[in-house]
């Protein structure tokens, strides 16, 4: 099959469906590009993938060389939306730098924090663009197999996603010699078993590799000895999303979008006590008042807006004095918090802070792979002394013990789980430092949440 066949592929559909409608923005705060096709197109129909424009991304990719196909991701300046921000550009070079046999090109798509779900609809929606995707950072890195790595509790998405292997395998598209060219490129899918830390790049490669999910020394780093010891680069799926459209409309377009530092768009789930929730995709930059306010429709009836959880049980708590905050990767990490991979969760005047950093205190010590003893005894630690300020069984001393083991956790742990886990202490402390004194002085919960007295009530 090629460049040729694709175009008539799609003019006959388009000539048969007339009434085919190109992707739209749903809100006028939106611009759309991993997005593109959700809700427009069957995600089930490669047909409609194609008529929309799909695997135009890895024809013209084709065309160039695997070195211009990495300055266009560089001259982009897209940043991994997994949560870390690495340039994804600078990832790939490295990865094409490597001499070897064997690449390997992983899809990161074990979404697994609270408050989190861009990642699945984004599969559910749109599975062609991340099989395409994948293609061209395979072309670019010179890999012939992918892997996407998706969790179990994601049946749709897997489903879904093997159909478009199997239809892209049958139009040729993907397998052996795609458009006529020596590429050739084939992709497979793992189900993760529900563990967090395969999350984690290095515990992931290991649960491909058929081996309990625990995260690796690095250096090495995956792009010089990543999966079965080869050159790999691991993208989650946001960042693939992103991937054949920069392609088709050039680095330099997606560079204009956002901000200086954090270009593109960023697909975000809102959750908690607003009145809308939901994915929506916006230009970085986009301020939390306007995520909050406009595109979420304001607070639940009832509620009033206390905090914003950013970055999930590893990110940090904003206030009402951070509604002008713009959102982008640089920004949130100066207030003390993250992006993360996208979730934000609301929560009004019935929230208690310590009690919601407990429960992701909780959701870490569980999730820790073990394999090191900070984040293993550490944050099991650090929950139960949570717990306490939570049953008014805490001290000062008790909390400068958590402020010691927080500092220590976050310094001393193998990988970014243990590394991170203590980030929402860190700002709840800097944000809500007066809740952690009612509770342990005056052993009072403001909201009435923990098991102890409402302060001011009876």
């Amino acid at each position: 099959m090629n460049q040729i066949l694709l175009n008539q592929i799609k003019k006959d559909f388009l000539e048969n469906n007339p009434k085919f409608v190109a992707a739209k923005n749903v809100h006028p705060l939106e611009q759309r590009i991993v997005l593109k096709n959700y809700q427009v197109i069957d995600p089930e129909s490669i047909l409609e993938y194609i008529a929309n424009d799909g695997y135009q991304g890895i024809s013209k990719a084709l065309t160039m060389s695997p070195k211009e196909v990495i300055n266009e991701i560089t001259i982009s300046k897209l940043r991994g939306r997994g949560g870390v921000g690495f340039p994804t550009g600078l990832k790939w070079k490295f990865a094409l730098g490597y001499e070897s046999d064997d690449k390997y090109v992983i899809c990161n798509a074990d979404e697994g924090e609270p408050g989190t779900f861009m990642d699945r609809h984004i599969l559910e929606g749109d599975p062609h663009n991340n099989i395409e995707g994948m293609m061209i950072a395979g072309y670019a890195i010179g890999a012939s197999k992918g892997y996407i790595y998706v969790r179990a509790e994601y049946p749709l998405a897997a489903s879904r996603l093997q159909k478009a292997i199997d239809d892209a395998l049958e139009l040729k598209i993907l397998g052996d010699n795609i458009f006529d060219t020596d590429f050739s490129f084939n992709i497979e899918i793992r189900l993760g078993a529900g563990a967090f830390i395969c999350g984690e790049e290095t515990a992931l490669m290991e649960s491909i590799e058929g081996k309990r999910g625990l995260s690796r020394n690095k250096p090495p780093f995956p792009a010089q000895i990543g999966l079965f010891a080869q050159p790999t680069i691991i993208n989650n799926v946001e960042t693939i999303a992103n991937v054949s459209s920069i392609i088709l409309n050039g680095g330099e377009w997606y560079s204009k979008i956002g901000t200086e530092k954090s270009t593109g768009t960023k697909v975000f789930s809102l959750s908690g006590k607003t009145k809308n929730k939901g994915i929506f995709e916006v230009p970085m930059g986009i301020t939390l008042y306007d995520v909050i306010y406009k595109i979420g429709g304001g607070m639940s009836e009832g509620s009033t807006f206390k905090a914003a959880f950013t970055g999930g049980p590893s990110g940090g708590v904003l206030t009402k004095d951070h509604l002008d905050t713009i959102i982008d990767f640089d920004s949130l990490v100066e207030l003390g918090s993250i992006m993360g991979s996208g979730g934000i969760i609301i929560a009004d005047q019935n929230d208690c802070i310590i009690d919601t950093i407990k429960h992701f205190m909780k959701f870490n010590a569980e999730e820790s792979c073990g394999k090191c003893t900070p984040c293993r005894e550490g944050t099991t630690i650090l929950y139960n002394m949570l717990d306490d300020i939570t049953k008014g069984k805490s001290s000062l001393e008790d909390l400068e013990k958590i402020k010691h083991l927080s500092k220590m956790v976050s310094t001393t742990s193998l990988c970014g789980l243990g590394q991170a886990a203590p980030a929402p202490i860190f700002s709840a402390l800097t944000h809500f430092y007066d809740e952690f004194i009612d509770h342990i002085e005056h052993k009072t919960c403001k909201t009435g949440v923990c098991s102890m007295p409402v302060k001011g009530g009876e």
